[in-house]
Parts: structure tokens; C-alpha cells; sequence
């Protein structure tokens, strides 16, 4: 009977290697409320470091009025457990989150507690997830049953309004000839979402891909905006197809464009983010989707009765749009075992749609 090997064993971590690991933001309070130790996650969120945030107080990231104030006040005040859920935070210049607060006694160390920040975002993303991956679904279904029912009699009556320019008026036919061109290029758009075949994905260097849709944007539909790249030169390489992964930045980067009136700014920016993961398709596992890109423009974003469905086929903002762009930009980032986000920020005005992908091997 074959045996296990034994393995070496290595001290166990320190709590403050085990606290620094943590993807929770979490802030050890003493008595009075005031940070006196924190994670690296903490760090993240607050874009602080622990000596200055305890040097500072919370005065440094927080406004006078701020809810997490409000927070620590009645958590002192009670001296037990307090939870605020679904909050909205605000920092000291102008960023804000929503997120739940939870505090809690240390035990047998009395007067002391732990903050945690448990992000809203997360569960958003999940559900996000979901709606992208139902409507990616029915626009499938969509597009094959019109890409069946309209586009076969769209030739014929091409073919006839052909043969009535020979006796009749050569405008209304060129007219007829036009719109059916039109209709049959918007089922072409819709037939996208029909194709179901798996992803040629491999090792890409999404900087390159970037890279490249700049060079289209900028010798194209966006010769007058202004773009600014920021990004970690560290990042390993995405699990992606090339073709799909030029699609979705395109479509991004034209949207973004437009958003500005073809003469603003697109940022490009990409960062690795640790603990973000994604349902498997199919499968209980959890795949982790540390790649973020985002394309950040300076218009004026969605309407808001708008911006809950930007990625719904058929939905659009834009005077004459499809409303297929995004839907399909939805669907290939959830081929790719992603997540493509939505966000808003008015101070200063910016749009952000951020594109979470795996790394290559992560499958």
C-alpha cells in the first residue's frame, strides 16, 4: 500500500501575517475609536498606509460626517457588537463605496475592536454576473430567430425593388435597396451573438492588444481624442483570444469616444487585483479574475434609468444606436470567464467599464 510522503512542516504564520493576508479590509480600534493597526487591504481601500492613517486619524480619509464616524461613535458608545449594512461612504475627495461595517470586540482585550469593511461591490459583481450571462443568453436566441425569420425574405425583396427600378422611380427603389441594406447589416451585428464556438484562448499580452486598439482608434473613428495610458508593466499574461480581445476594447474605446464627442480623453488603465473571482459556467468552481482594465472617458455616462441595463441587447443611449454593442461586449468577456463592469463618478466626471480576465493557466 503505497504511503503519503511526509512533509516538512514550517512554523505556522503569525497573526499579523494572517491579517495582512486577509482580502478584508479590517482596522484593530482601540477605546476611543481610533485606528491603531491595520491590513494591507485596508491600506488599498483608504490608499493610506497604517503609520499615517494612526498618525492621522481617521480626519485624514474620512469627513467630518461621515457615516463610518457615525459608526464608530455608537460602537464605543454601546461597547458591543454594531453592523451597518449597504452603506454609503464617503472619502475626503469626493470617492465613495458602499459597503457593509461591521464591529466587533477583540476578546479578552477589553476596549479594543475590529473594524471590518466587507465591500457591496463583490456581491454586486456576482449578481452582475448573472443578468450578463441571462441576457448574452437571450440575445442568442434573439438573433438566431430573426437571423431566420427576416434576413432570407430581405434578399428577396432586394431582388424585386431591383427589378421595379427598371420601369419605375430610381429614388424609392435606391430607397428600398438602402434600408434593406441597412436592416441586413444590423442582423449581420446580431448573427455575433449566435456563434457559440469556443474561444481560441492562449497567453496574450493585453498591453499589446491595447496597444493595437489605439493605433486603430487613433488612425480611425477617433483621430481627435486625447489618450492617456496607465499601466503595470508587471501583469502576466491574460487567458484571451486575440480577435475577441481587440472586439471588446473597440467597442469600448469607440463607446468611450463617442461618450466624449469624438474630442475628448480615453484613459487606458490596467492593474492586477488580488481575491476578485467569478462562478464557473457550469461548475461549482470559483476562477479568479485578477486582470482589470479599464476605458475611462470624461463624458457626461449613461442616464440613469439607463446605465442598470447598459449591457441588455436593445438597449442604447444613443440617438439611433442598436443597443447590440455592449450586449456583445457582455457576451465575449463572459466567454472569457469574465466580468465587465459599469461605473460613475462626478468628482471629477468620469465613466469607467472595467474588464476583469483571468491569467493565462488560470483554467
Amino acid at each position: 500500500m503505497a504511503t503519503v510522503p511526509a512533509v516538512p512542516l514550517v512554523p505556522p504564520p503569525s497573526a499579523d501575517d494572517l491579517l495582512a493576508s486577509l482580502p478584508i479590509p479590517i482596522v484593530l480600534i482601540d477605546a476611543n475609536g481610533a485606528p491603531a493597526r491595520m491590513n494591507t487591504a485596508a491600506e488599498d481601500m483608504f490608499n493610506l498606509s497604517e503609520p499615517a492613517l494612526v498618525d492621522r486619524g481617521w480626519g485624514a480619509i474620512f469627513p467630518e460626517d461621515s457615516a463610518v464616524r457615525a459608526v464608530l461613535f455608537e460602537a464605543v458608545v454601546t461597547g458591543g457588537e454594531f453592523a451597518a449594512y449597504d452603506l454609503e461612504i464617503a472619502f475626503i475627495g469626493g470617492r465613495r463605496i458602499t459597503a457593509d461595517l461591521l464591529v466587533s470586540p477583540v476578546p479578552d482585550s477589553p476596549g479594543w475592536s475590529t473594524l471590518v469593511f466587507q465591500r457591496r461591490a463583490a456581491a454586486t459583481m456576482v449578481n452582475r454576473q448573472r443578468e450578463q450571462v441571462g441576457a448574452a443568453k437571450t440575445a442568442v436566441g434573439v438573433a438566431a430567430m430573426l437571423a431566420h425569420e427576416i434576413k432570407n425574405p430581405l434578399s428577396g425583396i432586394r431582388g424585386a425593388a431591383q427589378l421595379l427600378a427598371q420601369d419605375g422611380d430610381p429614388e424609392l427603389t435606391d430607397l428600398i435597396c438602402t434600408e434593406v441594406d441597412r436592416i441586413s447589416t444590423l442582423i449581420d451585428s446580431m448573427e455575433e451573438f449566435t456563434d457559440t464556438r469556443p474561444l481560441k484562448r492562449q497567453p496574450e499580452n493585453i498591453h499589446l492588444i491595447l496597444g493595437h486598439v489605439r493605433r486603430l482608434a487613433e488612425h480611425g473613428f477617433a483621430r481627435d481624442v486625447e489618450f492617456e495610458e496607465e499601466y503595470d508593466p508587471s501583469l502576466p499574461d491574460v487567458d484571451g483570444d486575440r480577435d475577441a480581445l481587440i472586439q471588446i476594447f473597440v467597442n469600448l474605446v469607440k463607446n468611450a469616444s463617442e461618450a466624449t464627442g469624438n474630442k475628448g480623453k480615453i484613459r487606458l488603465r490596467s492593474a492586477y487585483r488580488h481575491g476578485l473571482k467569478v462562478a464557473v459556467k457550469g461548475s461549482k468552481r470559483r476562477m479568479s479574475v485578477p486582470i482589470e482594465v479599464c476605458v475611462i472617458d470624461d463624458g457626461p455616462g449613461a442616464p440613469a434609468d439607463v446605465a442598470e441595463h447598459l449591457f441588455d441587447p436593445f438597449v442604447s443611449s444613443k440617438p439611433g444606436g442598436t443597443g447590440l454593442g455592449l450586449a456583445l461586449v457582455a457576451k465575449l468577456v463572459g466567454d472569457h470567464g469574465g466580468l465587465i463592469e459599469y461605473d460613475r463618478h462626478n468628482n471629477p466626471p468620469r465613466t469607467i467599464f472595467r474588464v476583469l480576465l483571468p491569467t493565462a493557466g488560470s483554467q
